[in-house]
């Protein structure tokens, strides 16, 4: 993949890996790639700003306060400048900064003022790494969309080995060929998703139905992620409190017969995720008036089952989506039974979630999930706020969608 033309902003942080942030400026120059650097007060300590724009042939920006530029706004005109932005070395200090949104200094105020894709690149002690505090600013991190590359394990600057080690610039331009691959190929490939999300209800008079617990908020999320890729994307939730936005479009349903419709109607798209917990059963006749406790007979109530959506999704061989991916929630044996149900269904993955836990699941922002494909190999995520587990979700999708493609420069 050629990344020329590109503009790439870097941010370069303080720590002794700051001298790798002029090996990767030539790489990038070497592929025609325009760079433009912020260099950090710590950065400066490491690296000099004669040898920054030596190599990038563009101005070293340090100061908020730039008495030169000062009608560009550079906090405001950098973020849009850039194609991507780079932070390296991204200290333990710095993540912390991040994960609460300060704003202190050039580097901080142009990342909370960005409207691009952030990559940080880790480089810290093992031990800091590894530390509870790091840990919890990274999944804060990655549940706000920064994107990481490493660290890796490795001997480091202080002596010790273990994972802390910042990727090397080859490492990182190898990211930057594939992320540019990925976003021009979503882009020429006009990619298109269909999401499942939500209960149904099915209803037996004007005031009771069948239906369940699902809020529809895991579903939602891997369609906003899905979306956030490029892949343009249709929601249909069951009755919730979802509401459509900005960024996300949802049409809204109420039984699964009226699902099942919507998805028809939807079709040709190149991906299915059927997230939707819908009821299995309707009642073949609904009562015009309220069912009377006193007059009620219980063994009159007849059900029937509901359209199987995702079975008619991945079954479908004249518009069967390329990717289909069912949710299964299961109270016991929950691998071994999704392991049945993606072999009966014929989807290529399912999401497996145990609805018998109290503090993940239905109703909760927080969900622990295994990822299963056709061929039996299980990702397991544990206990993580539902929109990092769907950018996750999203990820894997999408290299399902281009792994035929992939042959990158």
């Amino acid at each position: 993949m050629s990344l020329k033309e590109k503009k790439i902003l870097i941010i370069i942080g303080g720590g002794i890996s700051a001298y790798k942030a002029l090996d990767l400026i030539r790489l990038l120059k070497k592929n025609y790639v325009d760079v433009k650097t912020i260099l950090t007060k710590s950065g400066k300590e490491f690296v000099t700003p004669l040898s920054i724009t030596t190599l990038t042939k563009n101005k070293t920006f340090e100061d908020i306060f730039d008495k030169n530029s000062e009608a560009e706004i550079d906090h405001i005109a950098l973020s849009r400048w850039a194609d991507l932005i780079v932070v390296l070395p991204t200290t333990a200090n710095f993540m912390t900064k991040l994960s609460i949104g300060k704003a202190e200094d050039l580097a901080t105020t142009v990342l909370l003022a960005s409207n691009k894709d952030i990559l940080l690149v880790p480089a810290m002690n093992v031990r800091m790494w590894l530390h509870k505090a790091t840990q919890n600013n990274l999944k804060i991190l990655q549940d706000y969309g920064y994107h990481f590359i490493g660290p890796e394990k490795g001997e480091m600057a202080c002596g010790e080995y273990g994972e802390g080690k910042m990727s090397s610039p080859r490492q990182i331009l190898s990211y930057l060929k594939n992320y540019f691959f990925e976003k021009n190929l979503i882009k020429n490939k006009n990619l298109k998703a269909l999401v499942t999300t939500g209960p149904t209800r099915e209803y037996l008079d004007p005031v009771r139905y069948i239906s369940n617990e699902s809020s529809g908020k895991q579903g939602y999320e891997v369609a906003l992620a899905l979306k956030k890729l490029g892949i343009k994307t249709k929601l249909i939730a069951g009755p919730s409190n979802l509401i459509s936005s900005r960024d996300l479009k949802i049409k809204k349903i109420i039984s699964a017969k009226q699902m099942m419709n919507e998805v028809k109607k939807s079709l040709p798209v190149d991906v299915a995720v059927c997230a939707a917990a819908v009821s299995d059963f309707r009642p073949i006749n609904k009562s015009k008036n309220k069912i009377k406790k006193n007059k009620a007979n219980l063994n009159s109530i007849q059900l029937e089952k509901n359209p199987d959506i995702l079975d008619y999704l991945s079954k479908n061989n004249k518009a069967r989506p390329k990717v289909v991916v069912g949710f299964s929630a299961e109270t016991e044996n929950v691998i071994q039974n999704s392991k049945i149900k993606i072999k009966e269904k014929y989807c290529d993955l399912i999401i497996v979630n145990d609805v018998s836990k109290k503090d993940s699941g239905f109703n909760s922002d927080y969900n622990r999930v295994s990822i299963i494909d056709k061929k039996g190999k299980i990702k397991s995520i544990p206990r993580n706020k539902k929109s990092f587990i769907a950018s996750t979700i999203a990820k894997i999708i999408l290299d399902k969608l281009l792994i035929n493609d992939k042959n990158i420069n």
